[in-house]
């Protein structure tokens, strides 16, 4: 093991062979072991003793019993440990931002940006724990008062993806504490490591608090551990984000016993770039998208819808771009694009080129796999670009890979968005246009139909101010900014009756 991750292991804590299953400080687990290599060199950085059955429920029961007290907390209170919480992820910040890069394979500054996020995410909660107002309403019956208010759920579970193995988690858990709610973690079996990282620093501040252990829980695991959650009646809500395969199982065992899911699934977003577009920024735009964590970002760019006044110029400056990305080492900041996470991965993106040779595609900038000898691992791709018709079937398939494809359009900018919408994903999208008209046909109810529709910018690089998620295919959940902090509370609906008669709604009279 290269001697620079050994460094940032024992920085934050991690054992070489670590127990995977936390509900506070103390490590345990007694099921079977996975390992962790990193895509970066190949390298075994860890080993992992997953959760069993039994580790499972003791984790319920510390929740349980953590909630009880945590819910009583005042809000203000718990954005305080949240704050704190904040910090010291500033302080930890450079090595779980390696830690990242290592495990899952994103560049360097992508590995920081999305600790910076986590950072973002604590602040953004700390705010709202001063702000969690329900609405007062004007009542038909004299002297009474009708208003709203929100409390916590319970348990909030969450089943985050390795494409960004501590971002997601601390969208829900930052919000989700600040409403009173605890939480239990199941993280990818991809990127284990990253969530041991974060609960050791949680732990900490439960611990300097005096906080109930189980406020924050972690459950190592394959999809058997997934499957224990989304059937558990004490979980109140399962926050789950991955494929839309794997969202229609969780919806399904989740919405058996009734309960509540929020669903953050596939996304085949596009960039549709219009006569009247900046060439430069559409430029920029699409080729991080593309490229930016190696195509595995949920919002990364799958799809170009060029116009055919355009097409030839702009395809050109495209090659041009691509021509100069470098790949390599992902904690080199030098280099753009780094590895993709597993062998899987690599046959995925290979069955998908040739899947666009199959349906007539041609090539603006070939893939292909890189070779072990030059990168010390057999995760480097090439990222392609292909040309293609947008009604062929690889085009309406997310593949999980730096694959681009450009899509040639004829006509107004609604025949753009017709081409856009016609996936069944529906999670970012993006138009780039100087031209007024055409942006605001883009944002209208006829517009795009995704969660996300941005403009002269690309599908990539959500801010956590605004609410994240998407419509169809992408499963409809929104977390992070905005007012998706309600999702982890329950509304209730109270009416006071400060008379001394008993008048009853829509004027009936019961007469004694």
């Amino acid at each position: 093991m290269d001697m620079e991750i050994k460094k940032i292991l024992k920085n934050l804590a991690i054992e070489s062979n670590q127990k995977g299953c936390s509900s506070g400080g103390v490590w345990m687990g007694s099921g079977q072991k996975i390992s962790s290599h990193s895509p970066v060199n190949d390298c075994l950085i860890g080993t992992i003793q997953t959760a069993t059955v039994s580790d499972f429920e003791y984790t319920i029961e510390k929740a349980e019993q953590a909630f009880l007290s945590f819910r009583k907390i005042p809000a203000p209170q718990r954005g305080e440990f949240v704050r704190q919480f904040g910090n010291r992820l500033r302080e930890k910040k450079t090595d779980l931002g390696q830690l990242v890069s290592w495990e899952m394979g994103k560049s360097i500054q992508e590995g920081l940006g999305e600790v910076q996020e986590m950072i973002d995410i604590c602040d953004f909660a700390v705010g709202l724990s001063r702000q969690l107002h329900g609405a007062t309403m004007t009542s038909e019956r004299a002297a009474h008062r009708l208003y709203d208010q929100y409390h916590p759920l319970g348990i909030i579970g969450i089943i985050s993806a390795f494409n960004f193995p501590v971002a997601v988690w601390s969208w829900n858990v930052a919000i989700a504490w600040v409403c009173g709610n605890v939480c239990i973690w199941k993280p990818s079996e991809k990127t284990p490591l990253c969530s041991i990282a974060c609960q050791n620093i949680i732990s900490e501040i439960l611990k300097e608090h005096n906080i109930a252990e189980g406020v924050s829980c972690v459950l190592n695991g394959g999809s058997e551990v997934g499957k224990w959650m989304a059937e558990d009646q004490r979980i109140a809500l399962l926050s789950a984000t991955g494929s839309t395969r794997m969202g229609k199982d969780v919806s399904k065992r989740v919405g058996a016993r009734l309960g509540k899911s929020l669903l953050e699934l596939g996304g085949n977003n596009s960039i549709i770039i219009t006569p009247h577009a900046d060439l430069d920024t559409a430029m920029r735009a699409s080729v991080f998208g593309a490229v930016g964590t190696c195509g595995q970002r949920c919002t990364s760019t799958r799809r170009l819808i060029v116009h055919e006044s355009i097409f030839d110029e702009f395809t050109k400056i495209l090659k041009k771009a691509y021509q100069q990305l470098r790949i390599g080492n992902p904690l080199d900041s030098k280099n753009h694009v780094g590895p993709i996470i597993d062998e899987d991965a690599v046959a995925m993106y290979q069955n998908a080129l040739t899947q666009v040779e199959k349906q007539g595609g041609r090539w603006l900038v070939p893939g292909g796999v890189l070779t072990t000898k030059k990168y010390g691992s057999k995760c480097y791709v090439q990222p392609a670009v292909a040309i293609i018709d947008h009604d062929s079937p690889i085009v309406h398939k997310e593949t999980f890979a730096p694959i681009l494809y450009i899509l040639k359009y004829h006509g107004n900018i609604e025949a753009a968005i017709s081409i856009q919408n016609e996936v069944k994903q529906g999670l970012s999208s993006s138009i780039m246009s100087l031209n007024l008209k055409e942006t605001e046909t883009f944002l209208s109810h006829w517009g795009s139909d995704c969660g996300i529709a941005n403009v002269n910018i690309g599908t990539s690089g959500a801010e956590i101010g605004g609410a994240f998620g998407g419509e169809k295919e992408t499963g409809g959940g929104r977390e992070s900014g905005s007012d998706a902090w309600k999702t982890y509370m329950r509304r209730q609906t109270n009416t006071i009756n400060f008379s001394n008669d008993l008048p009853l709604a829509q004027g009936i009279v019961f007469d004694l």
